[in-house]
C-alpha cells in the first residue's frame, strides 16, 4: 500500500509490523510512549482510550502487545488527529483503532461515562511556570499545559472508565505527589508504580503509574526501570520493551 506523505513527514517501521506517519516540524513520539504502551495492560476483549494521543502510537503499539478488542485515540489537534488517521489506515487497523478529534476535558460527554476498560495518557509534563513554552504550537501543546491541566487528564479518565477500568499514565517524578492527590480525589487509587532511570547513578526521570477505579487502597512500588547500560546503548529490557533487538 503507498501512503499519502505531506511536507515534513515521514513513514516510520514499528519493528513490529506496523508503521506510523510523523512529522519532523511537530511531537515525534519518544521512549516514554513506548514504555507507557509496555506498562499498560489490556485484557482481552477490554475497549481502551488513549487521551492525547498525538500521532497515534500508544493506540496503534497496545494493538501490537495485547489482545484487547478496540482501541481508540482522543486528540484536539486535527492536523495530528488526520496524519494517526492515515497511520491507522496505512496499518489496515480500521477495524480495532478509531481516531477521534475531541478536548480531554470533554471526553466524558464525547464518549459517555464508563465506555472504556483502560485509558492510558502521556500528557503535558510541564505546568506554565516550568520550562520555556516552545513558539511552535503543536510542540507547546504536546510539552506544556495549554490546552488542558494534569487535572483534566484525571478527572475526565475516571469518568468515561468503567468500575474497576485501569488508568495508566507516564509523567514525571517532581509531579508525583500531585499525581498521588488528583487521582485518589477522583477515586483512581494508585495500584501499581515503577520509576525510570535514565542510568542506574541518576534520579528518575519518569513515573509509570497504574490507578484503579474504586480500588482499595494498596500500592506496589515494580523495581526500578534502567534505560541505558552506557550512552546510546539500551538495557536489556528497555530492548525487550522495544520488542525490536535494538
Amino acid at each position: 500500500m503507498t501512503v499519502e506523505l505531506k511536507e515534513h513527514e515521514r513513514l516510520d517501521d514499528l519493528q513490529n509490523g506496523y508503521y506510523i506517519i510523523q512529522n519532523t516540524q511537530d511531537f515525534c513520539y519518544g521512549i516514554d510512549a513506548v514504555l507507557l504502551s509496555g506498562f499498560a495492560k489490556v485484557k482481552p476483549g477490554e475497549r481502551a482510550l488513549d487521551m492525547g494521543t498525538g500521532t497515534g502510537i500508544i493506540p496503534i503499539l497496545l494493538k501490537a502487545k495485547t489482545q484487547g478488542k478496540h482501541f481508540t485515540g482522543l486528540e484536539i489537534q486535527e492536523r495530528s488527529a488526520e496524519m494517526a488517521r492515515r497511520s491507522v489506515a496505512y496499518n489496515h487497523l480500521e477495524d480495532t483503532v478509531t481516531i477521534q478529534t475531541g478536548d480531554i476535558k470533554e471526553a466524558a460527554a464525547i464518549f459517555g461515562r464508563a465506555s472504556f476498560s483502560v485509558v492510558t495518557c502521556n500528557p503535558p509534563y510541564m505546568t506554565g511556570s516550568h520550562g520555556l513554552t516552545n513558539p511552535h504550537l503543536p510542540k507547546a501543546i504536546a510539552r506544556h499545559e495549554v490546552l488542558c491541566t494534569l487535572e483534566d487528564v484525571i478527572s475526565q479518565a475516571s469518568q468515561v472508565l468503567e468500575p474497576h477500568g485501569r488508568f495508566y499514565m507516564v509523567h514525571r517524578p517532581f509531579r508525583l505527589a500531585e499525581i498521588m492527590g488528583l487521582m485518589m480525589k477522583y477515586k483512581l487509587e494508585p495500584k501499581r508504580m515503577r520509576l525510570v532511570y535514565p542510568f542506574v547513578d541518576k534520579e528518575p526521570n519518569m513515573v509509570l503509574i497504574e490507578g484503579l477505579s474504586g480500588g482499595n487502597p494498596r500500592i506496589t512500588v515494580e523495581p526500578p526501570l534502567i534505560v541505558y547500560e552506557k550512552p546510546g546503548v539500551y538495557t536489556k529490557e528497555i530492548r525487550e520493551i522495544y520488542g525490536d533487538g535494538r
